[in-house]
């Protein structure tokens, strides 16, 4: 008898030894990135496959690209965070910055389409969100409009008080005057004819310039407005609830907004974040990141159903048709054509 209780209590003691040798061999990693559904679509089905098969436990941060953007200056030389995910104009600040390390090539990033490479070698596109215009289909049929065909159709009299433009403070906002700036001789490297243009044509029209994408889904739900500048992503959430919402890609073309990751510099567990940012673009995952959050896959193997597949950024023909904005210029600009914005547009 004494000799089975001895043998039990060697076996608890083995037992107990083994999950703390695992226990301690686990790794932290963390992992910053955007909050809402895409915080729980990463914690319920992204993330877990890849912490049991790496025996590491992910802690993830919550905040949108300024929040994260901000952890990562104020923790510069002794960074916390492992991976972000920033949107395309803050992660090339976060680059500029020297946060970002740079991606060690792996097979997976011949499948991503170019533009989602960024043309650098320390971040990487996860997913397209394009900025396009909105509008509410049941409205446009009401009153007997035509849909929207180009970005100049912001400028038709008919939409006035019905059209809402975020600030420049928000991405959609800035991509509009970018475009508007292009569309009329200028661009990123001579952006006047764009606030020429807003102040002329399209802020005539423009109810409220706003920054809240929860306020545009209200305007659209009260029927204040009928049509608006914003994301293909935040379309489709609005129109998961059944509001009847259209995406348009202008002729002259959308422009991307990516959602990038990058490994953090002097991570303590670089080996498991460069590790994570591939994970990101497996097909699977591309796929789930489009059903749940809207992204547009940046991997070309990533299949999507028809009827997704025709409401987001999907496929080479979409794709290679999107515009893509000079973030070096911008980053350098913004603070300028935020002052200007404000005294001569936003009044």
């Amino acid at each position: 008898m004494q000799s089975r209780f001895v043998s039990l209590a060697l076996s608890a003691a083995l037992a107990t030894a083994a999950v703390s040798a695992a226990q301690a061999q686990e790794q932290t990693l963390y992992l910053g990135g955007y909050g809402g559904s895409f915080e729980k679509l990463l914690k319920e089905t992204i993330l877990p496959p890849f912490e049991a098969e790496n025996n590491v436990k992910i802690v993830y941060v919550p905040g949108n690209s300024t929040d994260t953007l901000a952890k990562l200056q104020a923790q510069k030389g002794k960074q916390e965070l492992d991976v972000v995910f920033l949107d395309d104009g803050p992660m090339y600040q976060a680059v500029q910055f020297g946060f970002c390390d740079t991606i060690q090539d792996a097979e997976i990033f011949g499948d991503l389409y170019e533009i989602a490479k960024m043309n650098t070698d320390k971040a990487v596109g996860a997913g397209f969100v394009v900025t396009g215009i909105s509008y509410n289909t049941e409205s446009f049929e009401k009153n007997g409009w035509d849909v929207p065909t180009s970005w100049m159709d912001l400028t038709d009299p008919k939409y006035k008080g019905k059209l809402v433009v975020p600030p420049i403070t928000n991405t959609y906002g800035l991509h509009a005057l970018v475009m508007m700036a292009r569309l009329n001789g200028g661009g990123e490297n001579d952006i006047e004819p764009g606030f020429v243009a807003f102040e002329e044509q399209v802020g005539p029209n423009v109810l409220t310039y706003e920054p809240s994408s929860g306020k545009m889904s209200e305007l659209f739900q009260n029927g204040e407005i009928d049509i608006s500048v914003w994301g293909s992503g935040r379309l489709k959430s609005l129109a998961d609830t059944g509001f009847p919402g259209g995406f348009v890609y202008p002729k002259e073309g959308g422009v991307a907004l990516m959602v990038a990751t990058c490994p953090v510099v002097d991570s303590d567990v670089s080996e498991l974040s460069q590790k994570l940012v591939q994970h990101f673009l497996k097909p699977e995952n591309q796929v789930l990141l489009a059903e749940t959050v809207g992204f547009g896959p940046t991997n070309m193997k990533a299949e999507l159903p028809a009827e997704l597949a025709a409401t987001l950024p999907y496929g080479p023909e979409r794709i290679n048709a999107l515009n893509a904005v000079d973030w070096n210029v911008i980053n350098g600009e913004r603070g300028e054509w935020t002052k200007i914005w404000s005294r001569r547009v936003e009044r």
